[in-house]
């Protein structure tokens, strides 16, 4: 028998002039264990706010993974970033608008463009990854839900690299493109063995601008 089988069953046999004070107190108590979950949601994410530096769209926080980490600190990580790994192993950025602050929707194309030589310095791999606004990967045609370094970008002439980010294939430029849903979306950008100009908060990652 759970919790609350006991507590009907108590009710139950509590006799009537006391039940409604019984179940004044459980009412209390239930309504009172609510409220103490919903703030606890509500602190948790004011601090993973005040954890993360956002530029250009992108947020990114550095905290995550320490072990010096305090229990709110802590649940704030595991809330937003299961999982996640030291600044000096990988940082995540992430957006949810453009440059411009307007949500991210397959309703337009994108360009997020490297300048030459502005690629995520790192020691190991770069990823940009796909996925709905719940952080879940979503199906395309071409069963792309990422691009990185070992993609085979096409780069332009002068080095920089244009990845299309939008609904429908670009044409000409399909090597370069990282396919959204047709909804909001969320972009995932992780840099693996960051370098120094990364963990310094020296690097900034490019806009993401609308193209139409």
């Amino acid at each position: 028998m759970d919790f609350f089988s006991h507590v009907w069953a108590a009710i139950r046999n509590t006799p009537l002039v006391k039940r409604s004070i019984v179940l004044d107190v459980v009412q209390g108590i239930l309504v009172g264990a609510g409220l103490a979950i919903l703030t606890a949601i509500l602190v948790i994410n004011a601090q993973f706010n005040a954890m993360q530096t956002t530029v250009n769209g992108w947020s990114v926080t550095m905290t995550c993974g320490k072990a010096s980490n305090d229990i709110l600190v802590r649940a704030a990580c595991a809330q937003h970033l299961p999982a996640t790994n030291l600044a000096e192993e990988a940082v995540y950025w992430t957006a949810t608008v453009d440059g411009a602050g307007q949500t991210l929707t397959g309703a337009h194309d994108y360009l997020l463009r490297f300048p030459p030589s502005g690629l995520p310095p790192n020691d190991a791999f770069w990823s940009l990854t796909m996925t709905n606004t719940q952080g879940h990967l979503v199906a395309n045609p071409n069963n792309r839900y990422s691009v990185g370094d070992r993609s085979g970008l096409a780069p332009n002439a002068d080095g920089s690299i244009d990845i299309y980010i939008q609904n429908q294939a670009p044409a000409g430029h399909e090597a370069n493109w990282l396919p959204a849903p047709s909804g909001n979306f969320m972009l995932w950008l992780r840099a693996y063995q960051p370098g120094a100009a990364i963990l310094s908060g020296a690097y900034h990652v490019p806009p993401v601008v609308e193209a139409r």
